[in-house]
């Protein structure tokens, strides 16, 4: 399909160099490469190439994992390998209803956007306002701000702006302390993660959901390890994503 004016795309050289933007029949600027005319990209379609002064590019539509990995970072970011399984994990899908606590930079909400999208929404409840100003631009840039608020304030005692969520999703250390003013915002049979870095905040995580009555409390930790391939020789990469966060699901039911 051809792009459509007013999709994120972006250019990618041979040495890999990624250019966004917004398209647009009129000039495009261009970070590091100047302007372009936007009527060169009419009737271009995902992956076609063009020729920008004297070098080929290819033109693509952004995935989720090319959103996320261009990031303005600030905070922290939720990795992909512990964003694709809460969004497996907790079951989001076009339509779902989402409170998100902590937006960082926008990873996980990046990702949330582009899963409930486009009848679902995302509320995220942030404690520090310029976080959530960055998470603004960077979900803004890739056009998936229409399907995304938030509120500034401590998830443990703010008045949430969202109810009936099919989906509470947490990134604080201490999300036992949250759980009273949470769990009154998550339907029955919704489901709720906690992702939490050290094995302390774990197992008090788990505990509360327990003493909250909440079913199917499972934990995990994702590992992610690449290959190297190279002719007449395979194996495993030295390096890896190793620890990041431990993961916690659960869900609710009535009591």
């Amino acid at each position: 399909m051809a792009f459509q004016q007013g999709e994120s795309l972006y250019l990618q050289g041979e040495d890999g160099k990624r250019y966004w933007f917004r398209y647009d029949p009129g000039m495009i600027k261009l970070g590091g490469m100047g302007t372009i005319d936007g009527n060169r990209f009419a009737g271009l379609e995902d992956g076609d190439m063009l020729e920008v002064a004297g070098r080929r590019f290819n033109v693509f539509r952004p995935g989720v994992i090319e959103m996320i990995s261009s990031l303005d970072r600030g905070a922290q970011i939720i990795t992909p390998k512990d964003a694709c399984a809460i969004i497996m994990e907790c079951d989001v899908h076009a339509g779902s209803r989402v409170v998100e606590v902590g937006a960082g930079s926008g990873g996980l909400t990046t990702a949330l956007l582009r899963a409930v999208a486009p009848s679902g929404h995302v509320h995220t409840v942030e404690l520090k306002e310029m976080n959530a100003e960055k998470a603004l631009k960077n979900v803004s840039r890739v056009g998936l701000d229409k399907y995304w608020s938030y509120q500034i304030g401590d998830a443990k005692t703010v008045a949430v702006d969202f109810d009936d969520a099919d989906v509470i999703t947490t990134d604080m250390p201490d999300v036992e302390n949250a759980l009273d003013n949470l769990v009154p915002h998550l339907r029955n049979g919704g489901r709720f993660c906690a992702y939490v870095p050290n094995c302390n905040q774990l197992e008090n995580a788990v505990r509360a959901l327990r003493d909250k009555g909440f079913t199917d409390v499972r934990s995990m930790e994702i590992l992610r390890r690449g290959m190297d391939v190279h002719p007449g020789g395979v194996r495993p990469s030295f390096e890896m994503l190793g620890h990041t966060g431990y993961l916690t699901f659960a869900r609710k039911r009535s009591c």
